[in-house]
């Protein structure tokens, strides 16, 4: 079947589930998972017919918020397309973002089921004040614990009925829990069309072809490499910690299976680049290369594209779990843009918004904008905030009517929902956007605004200096920041007279940078657990405050 007849066929599935289903009935003998165990598309079809009718016997039926906490693999993969079937609400939280955080966001969700390997069990035993509102526990382990049912248990009852959900395109399909790196985690609701029209998209945008080995880094994306035919690899690795990862295994996952494209976060990529480059090893089967989940620097995308082919294209697309993707530009369009030494000043091109989505850039406010009409859009090249509509943006959060009032924009007029990203950047006389970094992040001093990217961007430069953070500190009390700039040296290097010279100099070199008072130096920033990227701005002008003073 041609890429373009699986399209046609699925056009007019709502129920995401409905994916497999095609798949199992054309290519019955093909692998929809190839490791760590083989399992064909019709063995795939016919678990989840059995656990859909299992998890439906059990009590789990259309609406029922259910909490799953099984990493990614098979049992994964057919709970939740089990659950997407009968119309049942999977709900998946990052357990990367902390217990505190997680038992924050359990507190909030009230989940009326909940599956989870044992050790998952173990945070329900131990919090039951949480857990009240479960009435169906399922284990995906075969040790028992009280009250609760094991998968075995669901082949037991399934007897090969269930009422299948035939879904509408507003319906809520599942809840995805932001990972809190970038604030406190939020439910982000996914409806029915919304997952419908990402599956869509991404097989459009990124080329997918029903014949690709995917790499599976990041689960979400996995279950979409089944949805477009693909055989998937789950990768030699933790998941919700993806900066521990082994590049020796994933690599080896790359080439044991021929993989022909991935999802890989900066640090994936910059982890996998470091061994490879060093051994002489070549990834010639990819052909594509997602990455995304924070700033993705020209020095990553050099370094790894040299262990790739020519005609193998990595992509950098922008978006949030809120809005993925909103934009997306390739490693060979970007650098035809920038050069290594200007890289970043202006902000990181991030590409033209993926069609149907649009972006706009508006003022800049921390206060909520309850109408569309009210919005003032800045012109080209005028950095502002950025937001976002389309298909496959989210209308709003579960259970968070403030995240919903500052986040979420009306358009009455057209029936729209206008989505902020939290992020300031610019669109460009050709339609790009450029990120300028997190709202929240910017720096108002005295005399003028300053943004993360292109300050940190100057810094960045030395070839002495692994990353660097813009942070501002209280000045004086008419709540203007002094801003200050927190260096982490390479291994190997520590301050001393020379270097604080140089950085001086760089400073100086810059007009968006010469305001700038303090350099400080911090040995491992403070960053998110799932990208290794995303530094802890917050925790950092505490600590610069303190030294200062």
């Amino acid at each position: 079947m041609q890429q373009s007849d699986h399209h046609a066929i699925a056009s007019d599935i709502i129920n995401v589930s409905e994916y497999l289903k095609i798949n199992a009935e054309k290519y019955p003998d093909k692998p929809a998972l190839l490791y760590p165990e083989k399992v064909t598309y019709r063995e795939l079809e016919e678990k989840v017919n059995n656990y859909s009718s299992g998890l439906y016997n059990s009590g789990i039926k259309v609406g029922t918020r259910t909490l799953v906490l099984v990493p990614a693999g098979t049992d994964f993969f057919v709970l939740i397309f089990s659950l997407l079937r009968i119309g049942a609400v999977p709900v998946m939280i990052d357990p990367g973002m902390g217990l505190k955080a997680m038992i924050r966001v359990l507190s909030d969700l009230e989940p009326e089921a909940f599956i989870g390997i044992p050790k998952a069990h173990l945070l329900r035993l131990a919090n039951p004040e949480i857990f009240k509102s479960v009435r169906v526990m399922i284990t995906t382990g075969d040790i028992k614990i009280r009250k609760t049912a094991t998968i075995s248990n669901l082949l037991n009852i399934s007897d090969g009925h269930y009422v299948k959900h035939p879904a509408d395109a507003a319906d809520v399909a599942a809840i995805f829990y932001t990972s809190g790196s970038t604030g406190p985690a939020k439910g982000v609701i996914y409806t029915a069309g919304m997952l419908k029209n990402q599956i869509e998209i991404t097989r459009n945008q990124f080329g997918v072809s029903t014949a690709e080995i995917d790499l599976c880094t990041f689960p979400l994306l996995g279950l979409f490499a089944i949805c477009h035919g693909n055989s998937s690899v789950i990768a030699d690795m933790d998941m919700v910690h993806p900066a521990r990862l082994d590049p020796a295994k994933v690599i080896k996952n790359i080439l044991d299976f021929g993989c022909t494209q991935m999802f890989g976060s900066p640090m994936v990529l910059n982890k996998l680049a470091e061994y490879g480059l060093k051994r002489d090893i070549k990834l010639l089967s990819l052909r594509k290369i997602i990455s995304a989940g924070a700033p993705v620097h020209l020095k990553t995308l050099e370094s790894f594209g040299r262990m790739i082919s020519d005609k193998a294209e990595i992509h950098t697309p922008y978006g949030a779990t809120e809005a993925l993707p909103v934009t997306d530009i390739t490693a060979s369009e970007l650098s035809g843009l920038i050069s290594g030494d200007d890289e970043n000043g202006s902000g990181i091109c991030v590409g033209k918004p993926v069609v149907p989505a649009e972006a706009r850039i508006i003022d800049i406010t921390d206060e909520p904008l309850p109408s569309w009409d009210k919005v003032k859009i800045m012109p080209v090249n005028r950095i502002g905030e950025i937001v976002v509509k389309g298909p496959w943006v989210s209308p709003c959060y579960f259970r968070n009517s403030n995240a919903d009032k500052a986040s979420k924009i009306p358009a009455e007029a057209k029936k729209e929902i206008w989505h902020r990203m939290g992020d300031l950047g610019k669109i460009d006389t050709h339609g790009r956007l450029w990120f300028y970094g997190r709202k929240s992040h910017r720096v108002k001093t005295i005399a003028s605004t300053m943004f993360t990217i292109p300050c940190e961007a100057v810094f960045n430069r030395h070839p002495h200096v692994a990353r660097s953070a813009l942070v501002g500190i209280n000045s004086d009390r008419s709540g203007a920041k002094k801003p200050v700039i927190v260096i982490e040296l390479k291994p190997g290097f520590r301050p001393n007279r020379k270097l604080m010279k140089e950085l001086n100099e760089l400073k100086n070199s810059s007009k968006l940078t010469e305001g700038i008072s303090e350099i400080l130096f911090k040995n491992n920033f403070p960053v998110d657990p799932r990208h290794n990227a995303k530094i802890f701005r917050e925790k950092l002008a505490f600590w610069a405050e303190k030294r200062i003073k």
